[in-house]
């Protein structure tokens, strides 16, 4: 495995020689950084009852937030479950997947899923549980693929795999980080320009947790040429957080 070094913060005016240099440095395995003591959780939503493994508590490492089911999953599911007609027969794409509880939901319902995550560890505990529903006569087509927002050769190679391109665009609780918005609406704009055979649409389930990052979710879609709309009767309080559902269009301005 991949070693870390972690060196400690020097104390002292005086800078260490060579030999007590050496000596601060501590080699930490790259499992140190890794949690993963995944439960069997069920889910319910609306009349699907689905079980996950998935992690009760955030990992030590911000990268791996996918391995737990978030408030704005929870929200899009619930909207999902509702509204499961707008899911039939749909080749669907989603972003950051995580542990797949949304994707393996639609799979009860569209034609076919390809999940995504840009972390090998998170996409391990999605094929989990994919294997775990994979047997099941209910699901839909299920596709895993590595995807690194604003990475144009890892979306040509799923584009290449699904050349007749999908109808949804889904992301569910996905907007964390300010510097990967701008990219968020990169990877959906080019999935937009290649998907020339039919119309899609991008239906993001958003929690609030900043004013920055609302206004950012809203601007950055607009600067994109989209359109963005929020779901009539799809808001909600979820684990004491306020989130929406937008349905994310090309401008006919664009």
């Amino acid at each position: 495995m991949e070693k870390t070094e972690v060196k400690n913060q020097e104390t002292s005016s005086t800078k260490p020689n060579k030999q007590e240099d050496d000596e601060d440095i501590v080699c930490l395995d790259g499992s140190f950084f890794v949690n993963d003591d995944y439960k069997l959780t069920t889910f319910t939503f609306g009349s699907q009852v689905l079980e996950l493994y998935c992690l009760q508590s955030a990992s030590t490492d911000f990268d791996l937030t996918g391995q737990l089911v978030w408030p704005g999953a929870i929200l899009l599911n619930n909207y999902l479950s509702k509204n499961a007609n707008i899911l039939q027969g749909c080749s669907v794409l989603e972003l950051g997947s995580g542990v797949g509880v949304t994707g393996i939901l639609c799979s009860r319902f569209c034609k076919k899923i390809v999940m995504t995550d840009h972390n090998d560890e998170v996409i391990k505990i999605m094929q989990m549980n994919i294997d775990h529903h994979q047997d099941s006569e209910e699901c839909g087509e299920l596709q895993v693929a590595k995807l690194e927002w604003g990475d144009f050769e890892q979306m040509d190679s799923i584009l290449l795999k699904n050349p007749e391109g999908f109808d949804l665009i889904l992301g569910a609780d996905i907007c964390f980080q300010q510097k990967s918005v701008p990219l968020l609406f990169d990877t959906v704009k080019y999935i937009f320009s290649l998907n020339t055979q039919r119309e899609c649409k991008f239906i993001l389930g958003y929690v609030s947790r900043t004013k920055v990052m609302d206004a950012m979710v809203v601007t950055e879609a607009i600067r994109h040429g989209f359109q963005i709309n929020e779901v009539d009767g799809a808001r909600a309080i979820v684990h004491n957080l306020e989130g929406v559902v937008y349905e994310i269009t090309l401008s006919s301005t664009s």
